[in-house]
């Protein structure tokens, strides 16, 4: 098997009221599965600003991170090498308003039901159920394990 190369992802768990919010993929080789707003970095981006982007661009919501699950490494299904980078997140600002090109669908789900989706339903089961298990532990880190160098 030849990897096609490796990719910088930003992963953010949007939590609210006990509740976190899932998307609904609406891309081709991942329609119709739940995620967290998520996306690749790009060239040069700050991966703390890349998650802030990329949950505005998906959900239209403006988040400030508070925290860090961590970093998974994974073979994705389309045999990417994929580093990506979790975070925690309160909102902030703007109202749910969904990019429909990339996303379906969006409901906020309980914590404790997040266990009700079956692994076909969601984007890279193994690594959401990871998160997820983070997350409901408590096992958070500081956002200053990030350091930008000017």
């Amino acid at each position: 098997m030849i990897q096609n190369e490796i990719v910088l992802v930003i992963s953010t768990t949007i939590v609210q009221d006990g509740k976190v919010l899932m998307i609904k993929e609406n891309k081709a080789t991942v329609k119709n599965k739940w995620n967290f707003p998520s996306g690749r970095v790009e060239k040069g981006e700050d991966i703390l600003e890349a998650a802030c982007r990329e949950v505005k661009e998906e959900t239209g919501l403006d988040v400030k991170l508070t925290h860090t699950t961590g970093i998974y490494n994974f073979i994705s299904s389309t045999d990417h090498q994929v580093i990506l980078f979790h975070f925690i997140a309160q909102i902030t600002g703007g109202f749910l308003s969904l990019q429909e090109e990339e996303i379906a669908d969006s409901k906020w789900v309980n914590l404790s039901n997040l266990n009700r989706f079956r692994d076909g339903e969601l984007r890279n089961a193994k690594v959401i159920r990871q998160i997820l298990d983070a997350v409901k532990a408590d096992r958070l880190y500081p956002l200053e394990l990030f350091i930008k160098l000017s």
